[in-house]
């Protein structure tokens, strides 16, 4: 059932997750001054679903009892629909700049759970445990690549074979793995979601890396190791998004971690490790809430280079005109492969309405180089007024009243000119920032393999036979398509 702020903190305190920041294992990440903005933020998500102005579209009815949005199965463009509204609100809630938000790995347990099938033998494990995360309205993180020792070796021709994260040993209760993953985001999270995300290629041995399970993120033997916190103040004024925002990125360890069987949902296949997210429709419908979480971070964007110009009094300028029009352009793109997604949606073999590929790969390949230019726009448009920028602990002080004279705009007074300014430096250049253009560029992999993937799935024949016919070519036997995830 949709759970509340303070349960989501309870459960924390209760049993807080194993992370180590700075070689000190956090006892209460809800009161330690590098988490607590963050829980606090979760909560505040959380709390919205029973606000009585976004309950109907943070949640559903079931048997008389209300359930996450994120977890209601796509089988209708409306179903889509109603996903989307509720992606949206909680993206507006934090512009954007939440990106493990608990909608997001919602998506793709449902996926998981509509299309259980393609599990096998452990599919009712995958419906038995999304149906746990739909009763408690659990919040949970994941973890992605093995660390980068050398990329050019394969997992077996590491130093040690249990670099990457492989299974030890197996038996009728489970098994124990050992290794690591980058990058667990949300460390504060009730559950740990550990999933295939790159190729896995065959070989003697090789199956051992060919694992996919969840187990709860205080589980003995895991450990979340921090980088160094962006959290740079609690002031709201001063970080209005580094203060409540930074979610944490962390090593994850696994030091001989048992996983009970019943949490089990891959074990040993490789081929369905490595066609997972393509064939549950896990990936669209996870692109599906990124696309929509690009979208509200876009749109804030574009407010906050509208109310920089017309602050200072500088969108009469036409070159500011034209950089805020780009700014529009990228909008207006991105709403419209968020539109398309949706209309174009088909039913996967297994009943799941997925978000149309075509309309998810174009904004998955395309917003990683938006990104860097929409902060550059930034840049340009707020200039040497984003250096100049007092913290609020000036404004109250004797050198107070030289702010309100000399950091006054045409519209603002200096106050909130400076907040607003303040607001665009934590967006583009404070770390907070910096880690999110960073974050973006890689999101959902290397951009230039990324393309490489696109290009290789992407049904090029029906243009390629265009031009042939415009050209009066005769017809002639094409060679078949390259199959691709």
């Amino acid at each position: 059932m949709a759970r509340t702020g303070k349960q989501y903190l309870d459960a924390l305190r209760a049993s807080p997750p194993n992370i180590w920041y700075k070689g000190e294992k956090i006892e209460d990440p809800t009161l330690h001054p590098v988490f607590k903005g963050i829980t606090q933020s979760v909560a505040r998500l959380y709390e919205m679903q029973h606000d009585l102005r976004y309950r109907d579209i943070l949640t559903y009815e079931d048997n008389g009892q209300r359930y996450a949005m994120s977890l209601l199965p796509a089988r209708t463009k409306e179903d889509l629909a109603k996903r989307s509204a509720a992606y949206k609100l909680w993206a507006d809630a934090n512009l954007g700049m939440m990106g493990r938000s608990p909608d997001y790995l919602n998506a793709v347990l449902m996926a998981f759970e509509q299309s259980a099938d393609f599990f096998g033998e452990y599919a009712e494990n995958v419906r038995r445990y999304v149906q746990h995360v739909r009763e408690h309205d659990l919040c949970t993180t994941h973890c992605l690549t093995n660390p980068q020792v050398n990329r050019a070796k394969s997992n077996l021709e590491q130093p040690d074979p249990f670099i990457p994260l492989g299974v030890v040993s197996q038996n009728g209760a489970g098994i124990v793995v050992r290794g690591a993953r980058m990058l667990s985001t949300l460390p504060t999270a009730d559950e740990l979601l550990v999933f295939p995300s790159t190729l896995l290629k065959e070989g003697p041995g090789a199956d051992k890396y060919a694992v996919a399970f969840a187990i709860p993120t205080s589980t003995p033997g895991l450990h979340f190791i921090s980088r160094e916190s962006l959290v740079a103040g609690d002031s709201a004024y001063d970080h209005p998004l580094g203060s409540r925002l930074d979610e944490m990125d962390c090593l994850t360890v696994f030091d001989d971690v048992f996983v009970p069987k019943e949490r089990i949902f891959i074990l040993g296949d490789l081929q369905r490790c490595n066609t997972a997210y393509a064939e549950t429709g896990a990936l669209m419908q996870m692109a599906h809430q990124v696309v929509v979480l690009k979208t509200a971070k876009t749109e804030a964007f574009l407010g906050l280079v509208s109310l920089i110009g017309e602050t200072i009094g500088a969108d009469t300028f036409p070159h500011v005109q034209e950089k805020i029009a780009e700014v529009i352009v990228y909008l207006e793109a991105m709403k419209g492969f968020w539109a398309r997604a949706e209309l174009d949606a088909r039913l996967n073999k297994y009943g799941l309405l997925c978000p149309d590929r075509g309309a998810i790969d174009g904004a998955r390949n395309l917003y990683p180089r938006l990104y860097p230019r929409i902060n550059e726009i930034v840049h340009q448009i707020g200039a040497s007024g984003m250096i100049t920028l007092p913290s609020e602990a000036d404004f109250d002080s004797p050198v107070g009243q030289y702010l309100e004279k000399f950091l006054q705009s045409a519209t603002l007074p200096a106050r909130e000119r400076v907040q607003l300014f303040r607001l665009a430096w934590d967006m583009t250049i404070s770390g907070f920032g910096a880690r999110q253009t960073l974050y973006e560029r890689f999101f959902f992999g290397d951009p230039v393999r990324m393309y490489q993937t696109l290009f290789a799935a992407y049904d090029k024949e029906p243009y390629k036979q265009r031009i042939r016919d415009f050209l009066g070519w005769k017809q002639q036997a094409q060679p078949e398509a390259v199959a691709s995830d």
